[in-house]
């Protein structure tokens, strides 16, 4: 079983600024910048299990991921995660569809990735605010966290579909958040 470890905070315009200053600083490996789109289906076993399909389309690849939180006090989230590369999107759609889950949140995400030291650190762009998520070891997210100079950043405990429902627009039964060009 995979369990996804990872920390996020809000972050204002400057924060997410140094944070990059100080990524580089520390020689930080860039892994690359991709421009998200977010399909969440719930329904059925999925909301009994509060636990979600998602289907990710960046420009290179689709991805199908099975989250399911684990509830602890901590402000570092823990959730099981399964994920796999897709071939071809339309097709898991109509299978998902037909065993009986239905859209319920689309979001989209403007996402920086780097390597530092044991975890990975990503800056999120979304419709309704900035993001840093740091993912790895507890170990590893409070060393990167106290480096960065990130100690007194503003935790953030919602998830991205529970801020889109909370922010984003009601499009007959599907929640949306998307940027407007």
């Amino acid at each position: 079983m995979a369990i996804e470890i990872e920390k996020k905070y809000r972050l204002t315009l400057q924060q997410s600024e140094q944070i990059v200053v100080n990524l580089q600083e520390f020689g930080a490996e860039f892994q690359g910048e991709d421009f998200e789109t977010n399909t969440l289906y719930g329904g059925g076993i999925l909301d009994e299990k509060l636990a979600v399909l998602r289907i990710r389309k960046t420009q290179n690849k689709t991805i199908l991921t099975y989250k399911q939180r684990i509830q602890n006090s901590s402000e570092i989230k823990h959730q099981i995660e399964h994920e796999t590369n897709v071939e071809r999107e339309e097709e898991i759609e109509k299978i998902i569809e037909n065993l009986g889950f239905v859209k319920a949140v689309i979001y989209e995400k403007r996402r920086k990735t780097w390597s530092f030291r044991n975890v990975e650190v990503v800056l999120d762009e979304l419709p309704f605010g900035l993001f840093m998520e740091i993912e790895g070891s507890i170990q590893g997210i409070t060393e990167a966290e106290m480096l960065l100079d990130a100690e007194d950043f503003k935790v953030e405990l919602e998830t991205y579909p529970r801020l889109t429902m909370k922010q984003g627009i009601q499009n007959g039964q599907i929640i949306e958040a998307k940027f407007v060009d």
